[in-house]
């Protein structure tokens, strides 16, 4: 075994399981999909670490443990259309695709975006488009079988959950502060919807998402 994988067998090991992550087909994807190519070359030695690795932009990787919990939730299955908002490094887009999605995802900055593409293109994520766009701007209605959100809403917006499919999954996290709370939503019907609190985190805003007003005295 190559000092690699005994990396990412213990970081599926003694982080991703440890955090809840017990879905076969989830950890099977992240077992496939290595992260050392998704690292900016200066922190590839920590590739595996319970850490936000840095990337341009100012901008961070998920870590392993939430990027699993995110993979679990949507439980994408083969041939579902996938909506990303936030491509970062490229690294979730390939684990939605090894589950059998069929991947658009929308980066707001060019630069990581073409960072991405040229990371996938390497993985040989080739069911992944990735498009240099502003995904606080979406205005898709019933379009997409699964939805994630790679950055916070500081106050919910529903048209995220608009552009699900009927049956379609939504993962977001809401809020503001070092308490947010990770959501999962369904579309049950054309006005209907449920939403369950999986977990707290926190993650930085999504750019040009609504936020609360400022309370002024």
């Amino acid at each position: 075994m190559t000092s690699t994988q005994a990396a990412l067998d213990q970081m599926i090991s003694q982080q991703v399981r440890t955090w809840e992550v017990l879905d076969t087909r989830t950890l099977e994807a992240m077992q496939r999909v290595p992260r050392e190519p998704f690292v900016p070359a200066a922190w590839r030695s920590l590739a595996c670490a319970d850490c936000a690795l840095p990337l341009p932009c100012g901008k961070h990787m998920l870590t392993p443990m939430l990027a699993g919990r995110m993979l679990q939730a949507l439980g994408v299955r083969q041939g579902e259309q996938v909506l990303e908002i936030g491509t970062g490094s490229g690294y979730l887009s390939a684990c939605l695709a090894a589950l059998g999605g069929r991947v658009q995802s929308l980066e707001l900055h060019a630069q990581i975006a073409s960072l991405a593409r040229a990371n996938l293109a390497a993985a040989g994520a080739a069911s992944v488009e990735v498009t240099t766009a502003d995904g606080a701007a979406l205005f898709s209605e019933t379009a997409y079988d699964a939805i994630v959100l790679t950055a916070s809403l500081p106050i919910y917006d529903p048209r995220f959950e608009r552009a699900l499919k009927y049956g379609g999954r939504l993962f977001v996290v809401v809020g503001t502060g070092s308490v947010m709370e990770a959501r999962l939503v369904e579309r049950l019907g054309a006005s209907q919807f449920s939403s369950q609190v999986l977990f707290e985190t926190s993650l930085e805003a999504l750019e040009n998402a609504p936020a609360p007003p400022l309370f002024r005295f």
